[in-house]
This record gives C-alpha cells, sequence and structure tokens, in this order.
C-alpha cells in the first residue's frame, strides 16, 4: 500500500526569486536536519532546461520500532538523492527524492510456458510432463539465483553511490585545505604583506 501527501502554500515572491531561494535553501533555522549538500551532477539540456542530481545527507529521526528493524548505522543518518529539473520558459520546477538508505532493490522474475503436443493418446501426459518439468527448472532458476546472490552479497561489495560521494566531498575539503594552504604560504602572497 503507498500512502499519499499533498502539500501546497503560497508564497509572496516571483517564480525567479523562489527558483534562486531553492539553489540558497540551507542551512536555515528550520532545516537543522541536513547535514551537507552536495551536487554530484549538472546539466543544461538542448531544450534549455537545467537538470541536477544532489547528495543529501540529513539526520535520521526513528520511531522506537523503527530502531527494532533498521541497523544501526543506518539509525544515524540518512542520504537523500534529489532530481530536479527546472524549466525557465514555463517557470516549473520539479523535484523529485530518493531516500537511498531505505531502498530495497526487487527484480521480478517472470517465466511462462505453453506446451502442445499432438501425439495421438498420449497428447494429455506429454503435455502435463512438459509443465512440470517446466516448474521444476523455474523453481531450479530461482534458488541459482538466490544462491548466488547470497555468495555476492558476502564478498566485499562494490562502492555505492553515498560512499563515492563522501569520498569526493573527502577529497575536495583536502584539496580546498591544500590550497588554503598554499595561498597563505606563497611567495606572492608573503612579498604582499611585505609591501604592506
Amino acid at each position: 500500500m503507498v500512502k499519499y501527501f499533498l502539500g501546497q502554500g503560497v508564497l509572496q515572491s516571483s517564480w525567479d526569486q523562489v527558483f534562486t531561494a531553492f539553489w540558497q535553501q540551507y542551512p536555515n533555522p528550520y532545516s537543522k536536519h541536513v547535514l551537507t549538500e552536495d551536487t554530484v551532477h549538472r546539466e543544461v539540456t538542448a531544450d534549455q532546461k537545467l537538470l541536477s542530481w544532489q547528495l543529501l545527507t540529513k539526520t535520521n529521526r526513528m520511531s522506537h520500532w523503527a530502531k527494532r528493524l533498521f541497523p544501526a548505522n543506518v539509525l544515524h543518518s540518512v542520504y537523500i538523492l534529489e532530481d530536479s529539473i527546472v524549466d525557465p520558459q514555463n517557470q516549473t520546477m520539479t523535484t523529485f527524492t530518493w531516500n537511498i538508505n531505505h531502498a530495497r532493490g526487487w527484480t521480478e522474475i517472470r517465466g511462462e510456458a505453453w506446451v502442445s503436443s499432438s501425439l495421438f493418446g498420449v497428447s494429455r501426459s506429454v503435455q502435463e510432463f512438459g509443465l512440470a518439468q517446466f516448474k521444476s527448472n523455474v523453481t531450479k532458476t530461482m534458488k541459482g539465483f538466490e544462491y548466488i546472490l547470497a555468495k555476492m552479497q558476502c564478498k566485499a561489495p562494490s562502492k555505492t553511490l553515498v560512499e563515492t560521494a563522501k569520498e569526493a566531498k573527502e577529497q575536495a575539503n583536502e584539496m580546498a585545505l591544500a590550497a588554503t594552504e598554499k595561498a597563505r604560504t606563497s611567495p606572492a602572497r608573503v612579498k604582499r604583506q611585505a609591501k604592506e
């Protein structure tokens, strides 16, 4: 079952102002739970729409019953992927958000068989045997997938989007610190300070 909610409001500002404010909304006193905001991708399409993907880290407040269901690392923070499309011509902005911590991926596998036989006197038996054989093979296929997937989960997983984004942010912070330190100790800055 899916739960639905619609929230609406009117801001007494122009679309341009609201659009600009959207990109500057964090930090603010009403969103203290938002810890980080990183742009993963941004591009302008051929039809002049702005596409952006942002990764947000937020604190994660859970009810007492949920604490028993989720692992400890999920209890402290949650990662949100936000996809936005800005259309300045029609003055619209559409955003989609996904909670990537609590997402579960499911894949449906469907097998269908039609068994027919025109062998006189045994066609029904041939059809039933063929159908039973197919059902058995589908069951074995599912068990084989489950076995391989279980083995894959035991191995060290490849990096997730969240891990990749975290590493990129850490590298960017390290580069910014190194650049700040280099600027502080560069000869050009030292000469300028000496002249002042």
